[in-house]
């Protein structure tokens, strides 16, 4: 028996890293999990590992700006799975810049992805989270608790130099994280923020200026100076970066039974540092 048998999830950016160990943690728990990600190659291979471990998973591949794609993810959970419990809003990435030389088209990015595609994805979802929990009332029945659990960064609560539109952006989740939890509760909708400090993914294990990856068409560089993660690793009490698996683990707190009365908050998954 899992402890999210029964569960019906969503998680957006779940082919590659953070988003693929947090989809494989909630279908080994026992969730049904609709997997996304910007390319089919990456959500076969989560969707195959999910296969392997004996859970249940589909996809719902495309981009979370794309006008249109937040009623499709909703509406892949209903089709495929009659309901839905848990929305993990995980999808984005970075594109770096001091202010002087950040473009509208930069800044425009990356709110759209970690804050404009969360916020519509939610929208999407209420009808659904809504109607479920008027029916479970006409049927005299306990109204399930529900989790949000969105994604920000230590660069949300304290900034980051060279990420200004990223750090507004995951500032604001956790300002919609708050505004949702105060709209849901009466859903029985508990909404929670995770913010993740120095985690190794594909975004931070590169050396800076050194690798790109594509989105849709855009070369965007990644990487981070491997002095700095030096310096800020002797900064975190542990020791050393978490991984993806621990970045997971973290989001899956705020899915279990015994976070049913934690909303509005926001847990820091940055190894003991703070900003």
């Amino acid at each position: 028996m899992g402890t999210l048998d029964g569960k019906v999830a969503l998680v957006s950016g779940s082919g590659r890293g953070i988003g693929r160990e947090i989809a494989l943690k909630l279908a080994f728990e026992g969730a049904k999990v609709v997997v996304n990600d910007l390319d089919a190659g990456p959500a076969k291979e989560t969707l195959a590992a999910i296969d392997s471990g004996g859970g249940q998973a589909v996809s719902c591949i495309g981009s979370v700006t794309d006008e249109g794609f937040a009623e499709r993810f909703v509406q892949t959970a209903v089709d495929e799975f009659g309901g839905l419990d848990i929305i993990v809003n995980n999808a984005g990435y970075t594109w770096d810049s001091v202010v002087q030389k950040m473009t509208d088209e930069q800044w425009d990015a990356i709110l759209d992805v970690h804050l404009k595609a969360p916020f519509r994805i939610l929208r999407a979802a209420q009808p659904v989270i809504s109607g479920l929990a008027k029916q479970a009332k006409e049927n005299g029945e306990p109204v399930p608790c529900r989790k949000v659990v969105n994604i920000s960064s230590l660069a949300g609560t304290g900034g980051n130099a060279g990420q200004a539109n990223y750090s507004a952006a995951k500032a604001g989740i956790i300002g919609l994280t708050k505004a949702m939890a105060k709209e849901w509760g009466r859903y029985n909708v508990t909404v929670n923020a995770v913010a993740f400090g120095m985690i190794k993914t594909r975004l931070t294990d590169a050396p800076a200026g050194g690798s790109t990856i594509d989105i849709e068409g855009k070369e965007i560089k990644v990487g981070v100076n491997p002095n700095l993660i030096t310096a800020m690793e002797q900064m975190i009490p542990l020791g050393r970066s978490g991984t993806p698996r621990e970045a997971a683990g973290a989001v899956y707190l705020f899915t279990l039974p015994e976070s049913d009365y934690v909303s509005g908050q926001t847990l820091v998954c940055g190894g003991g540092f703070n900003l």
